[in-house]
């Protein structure tokens, strides 16, 4: 009975659990700008491309 209470009281759990949502939620907002990054930098470099006479990838 003891072994359930000190489980429940225990926080550290919980801290790490705070700890992976956190990293997690700061990957996807990393993916999610460097995404729109790169659309970005491909548009201007078939800008480039195309005007001297390429072929856009």
């Amino acid at each position: 009975m003891n072994a359930i209470k000190n489980f429940i009281a225990d926080e550290s759990g919980i801290t790490a659990i705070e700890y992976a949502l956190m990293a997690a939620a700061i990957g996807g907002i990393i993916t999610v700008a460097f995404t729109g990054l790169g659309n970005g930098i491909k548009a201007k470099i078939n800008t480039i491309i195309t005007s001297l006479g390429g072929t856009t990838v």
